[in-house]
């Protein structure tokens, strides 16, 4: 059988986006950068296509995820042209993520290859050790082997020594060009940039607790003191680092309140009184995003006020072909950020409404989002597992982030509109 004159390229997603994390963002954890998967996919065809001076075939992209299941990312990059994703499974253990039958996979779709004779060069983005009786098996076959590292956040290796030893060609993939794909999430977590705060909820954020939040924090504190476990010299042995919650702040020390507490608060201006634990008596209502009672006097039959009843869902303004149409660009082109997830959200939701008062009647509404809008947005956000992070426990700060970016978006519309 005569040997194709083309590359292959096999990607260890592992090794390239966790090196790629290391040097941007200083540590290991991809959840530290945003990664453009169409322009990280094109550079690795040009540069192969460069470095081989033959045609790409294939590029082919191991990576691990939960029961196998495809993520978002997965999703977008299986129907970009020339990509062929291979998935093996994600297991937590001791507190960290690990691949499972990644290296195994490539290690046979490597030797495959160049036993068939499909390619004359591999390309491997790989660092991991393992994979060096594959490379070994294709040379032997007259596969020219070329083994990409990123590079270092230290200067040093971050490949095993002797894959680097049988590699035939060697290429480090050096910051100026991850950059052309990959980025550092900033501090906050939010990849863009976050919109100022209108003056009602700057001063909701600067005003104390609510006096229920501070006494419900001193019982808890209280409690989480008396049922510590003793020392040997009956002490009071400090709390295990179970992944728990921390202890409260003490009462009267400054802290961002949470939703729950905003629920707590009155407008700006007036006197502030604690949420009820349980409904009062009356017509009141339940903001998804306060998770607190508020008093809203005059709520229709299914709880929520008029002018909140009447705001459409997107669901509802969504044709069949519009569905379609918004799946495929979640698929190619939205990156899943919490920030942009929410803009996109809003975006479609504006754009669709029959009536532009509706963006001034939810405006108005502001730091609150309706009951039935807000669970639609979140729902539609953990499409993109933004929902499911610490052993499936909400992420709250994406929760944040996800609806600023929706406020963004409501916010110049309806600027616009004025």
């Amino acid at each position: 059988m005569e040997r194709v004159d083309r590359c292959v390229v096999l990607v260890d997603a592992g090794y390239l986006l966790g090196a790629a994390a290391s040097l941007l963002a200083g540590e290991p954890a991809r959840s530290r950068i945003t990664v453009d998967h169409a322009a990280l996919i094109q550079g690795l065809r040009e540069r192969a296509e460069a470095d081989t001076e033959q045609p790409l075939l294939r590029i082919y992209w191991f990576d691990g995820a939960p029961d196998r299941v495809p993520q978002p990312e997965h999703r977008r990059l299986r129907v970009m042209p020339r990509v062929t994703v291979r998935l093996g499974a994600l297991t937590r253990s001791d507190g960290r993520w690990a691949q499972k039958g990644v290296d195994a996979a490539m290690h046979a779709e490597l030797t495959e290859l160049a036993r068939n004779r499909a390619c004359s060069d591999v390309v491997l983005v790989t660092g991991d050790g393992d994979l060096l009786p594959g490379l070994m098996s294709a040379k032997e076959h007259g596969v020219a082997v070329h083994l990409w590292a990123v590079q270092a956040a230290d200067g040093d290796y971050n490949q095993s020594e002797d894959l680097v030893a049988e590699a035939d060609e060697r290429r480090v993939l050096d910051r100026a060009w991850i950059t052309k794909a990959v980025r550092a999430k900033d501090l906050g977590g939010v990849c863009a940039p976050p919109p100022a705060p209108r003056p009602e909820i700057a001063a909701i954020l600067s005003a104390p607790l609510p006096e229920s939040a501070l006494a419900a924090s001193a019982e808890r504190a209280a409690q989480a003191r008396t049922q510590a476990p003793t020392g040997r010299n009956g002490s009071t042995a400090p709390p295990a680092d179970n992944g728990a919650e921390p202890h409260p702040a003490p009462p009267g020390t400054k802290t961002v309140p949470t939703p729950k507490d905003l629920a707590g608060l009155r407008a700006p201006g007036t006197d502030r009184q604690p949420a009820p634990s349980q409904p009062p008596g009356g017509a009141t209502l339940r903001w998804s995003s306060d998770k607190g009672w508020v008093e809203r006097p005059g709520g229709g039959p299914s709880g929520e006020p008029p002018e909140t009843a009447s705001l459409p869902t997107l669901a509802q303004l969504t044709s069949a072909e519009q569905r379609w149409a918004d799946r495929e660009e979640d698929i190619t082109t939205v990156g899943g950020d919490p920030f942009e997830v929410g803009q996109v959200f809003a975006r479609r939701w504006m754009e669709r409404l029959p009536e532009a008062g509706h963006v001034q009647k939810l405006s108005v509404m502001y730091p609150r989002v309706p009951h039935r809008i807000d669970g639609e947005l979140l729902r539609y956000a953990a499409r993109f597992g933004l929902l499911a992070h610490k052993d499936d426990q909400i992420d709250e700060h994406d929760r944040y982030a996800i609806r600023a970016g929706f406020w963004r978006e409501i916010d110049v519309r309806a600027a616009e509109s004025a």
